[in-house]
């Protein structure tokens, strides 16, 4: 009981929410010893897993264990990941892989920070025999943003989109419970949303290219492909 973490939004005291989460943990079990450390994500070498199917596309994942939740690079990386794959048709990969080519309906990237390294993935579908171009294709883009990162202009309409669109992430009870619950697990500020958009405000192309260099690596990122050509 004592290792809950119980997030609770709306018309109620404080004094009625330790009521509601002591009513809840009462059954529950008290801890009779600390829980063991989390081993240590191990990262591998680059492959490419190729599964066989009989769809007509080919689906396509690249990824690496990557950001650690409480990590000083967190606000870096998600304005990063908004130019490289996150902003949907604004994003680099959606402009080099379907716009430019027509490889691709939708591409994307993104981080998953967890109690230890989550991973950094690319996810996009293709015709099969257009596989090892849109693959190529992905990666030079990836490459090209490890080593130059975001314009000027790529950053600030990053920042001032998710800036922009911050308020529709709290903007009702079950959006807020999402948010409260993330910094009650994972132990982050109390001054978390608060500080938010400040945080993403003060990003720099320079804080964004160090953050990507720091935690990836293409030498690291292992491919899987489901629906590989016949």
């Amino acid at each position: 009981a004592g290792r809950a973490v119980i997030a609770i939004v709306g018309d109620v005291t404080k004094v009625q929410a330790d009521v509601i989460a002591r009513e809840l943990v009462k059954r529950l079990p008290a801890a009779k010893a600390e829980l063991p450390t989390l081993p240590e994500v191990g990262l591998a070498q680059a492959r490419t897993e190729r599964i066989a199917h009989p769809a007509s596309q080919s689906h396509i994942l690249l990824g690496m264990p990557s950001l650690q939740r409480g990590d000083p690079d967190y606000f870096a990386l998600m304005v990063g990941n908004y130019v490289l794959g996150g902003g949907g048709f604004v994003s680099r990969l959606m402009n080099e892989v379907r716009e430019k080519r027509g490889l691709t309906y939708g591409v994307s990237s993104s981080f998953q920070p967890m109690k230890q390294q989550g991973p950094f993935q690319i996810s996009l579908q293709t015709k099969k025999e257009q596989t090892e171009e849109a693959l190529k294709v992905t990666r030079d883009t990836l490459a090209a943003f490890l080593h130059e990162g975001p314009t000027e202009s790529e950053l600030k309409a990053a920042k001032d989109n998710m800036i922009g669109g911050f308020a529709l992430h709290i903007d009702n009870n079950k959006k807020m419970l999402d948010n409260l619950a993330t910094i009650g697990y994972y132990g982050l500020p109390l001054d978390y949303l608060d500080k938010w958009k400040d945080n993403v405000a003060k990003v720099t192309k320079e804080d964004v290219l160090a953050a990507f260099q720091r935690k990836l690596a293409l030498d690291r990122m292992v491919t899987v492909i489901v629906g590989t050509p016949e």
